[in-house]
């Protein structure tokens, strides 16, 4: 790191060092709107070392440099009170619904997916300074709005707004599969096969235009869901099918393949159900995370 410009004689703004250790460092951040949990990000992207933090609190500004009595509040990173961001890390956005998200698994055990691919990632060298994120959304559909914005609506904020980001692996469409069995659901909002590829392709070009890889993720099993229909099985195995062969992805993973029954490949193994038949416990969590070729995000 070059080192910081002298200040001029007489300028208010304090001189920074070159380089931190062994310091504290308070910023005083305005909260412009209001709410009940705030997320921290934390970026080394122009870094040329890592950086550790040892440990981070958040608490309500005082006067001056104090602080709010009462308010101080320690940042947690995976569970974790210490973070070591590494120079230049780049960020893997799982994107998708609550599979993603990590419904199913066991409660405060940071089971999902992307989480166990995280520590892949980690442990092997060529890949130890990738980082992922997970933005699944419970109830998320690629094509339509219902547990928030679609995947098309919401890509640009929560996928191409985040910095670092090399790769997005996309798992959605058993949302907008499944919901078209509901009695009474808008006619309008069906899907067929070829519209969610076409929502995936619509997908892909956005992260191409800004120079992001996409890894295409095959749709689980579902069979036993009350949703569960000949029909919606018929649009997940044609969208499978192009997932695995279209091309149109930079890589892909095989989730279906990874956890589905041997004797029945429309159902998911009874070792990975978590009960509901459509989402993974953590064996089978452990087993979509398995399924990744590291190679892909060299």
């Amino acid at each position: 790191m070059k080192p910081p410009p002298k200040a001029a004689k007489g300028s208010p703004i304090v001189e920074y060092p070159a380089a931190l250790s062994d310091s504290t460092v308070r910023m005083i951040v305005r909260v412009s709107t209001g709410g009940h949990r705030v997320r921290i990000e934390i970026a080394n992207s122009h870094g040329a070392a890592a950086v550790n933090i040892a440990v981070a609190h958040i608490a309500r500004s005082g006067e001056a440099a104090s602080i709010v009595p009462g308010s101080d509040r320690v940042l947690m990173f995976g569970g974790r009170k210490q973070v070591v961001i590494p120079p230049g890390a780049s960020t893997v956005a799982a994107f998708g619904d609550s599979i993603t998200d990590g419904f199913g698994t066991s409660p405060d055990k940071d089971q999902a997916w992307p989480t166990l691919l995280d520590t892949r990632l980690r442990a092997a060298p060529r890949t130890a300074r990738i980082g992922v994120v997970n933005l699944g959304i419970s109830g998320n559909r690629v094509l339509h709005d219902t547990a928030g914005a679609s995947a098309l609506a919401r890509f640009d904020r929560d996928v191409l707004a985040l910095e670092g980001v090399g790769w997005v692996v996309l798992l959605e469409g058993i949302n907008d599969i499944s919901y078209s069995a509901i009695p009474g659901f808008p006619a309008s909002e069906r899907v067929s096969a070829q519209d969610l590829i076409a929502g995936y392709r619509m997908l892909i070009a956005k992260a191409h235009m800004h120079g992001l890889k996409m890894i295409g993720a095959t749709i689980l099993p579902y069979q036993g869901v009350w949703t569960y229909t000949a029909e919606g099985e018929a649009v997940r195995e044609r969208v499978n099918e192009w997932i695995r062969t279209g091309g149109e992805f930079d890589a892909t993973v095989d989730f279906d393949k990874a956890t589905r029954d041997p004797a029945n490949p429309k159902r998911l193994r009874a070792a990975f159900d978590s009960g509901d038949h459509v989402h993974p416990n953590d064996a089978g969590n452990q087993a979509m995370a398995n399924a990744f070729n590291l190679s892909a995000f060299q």
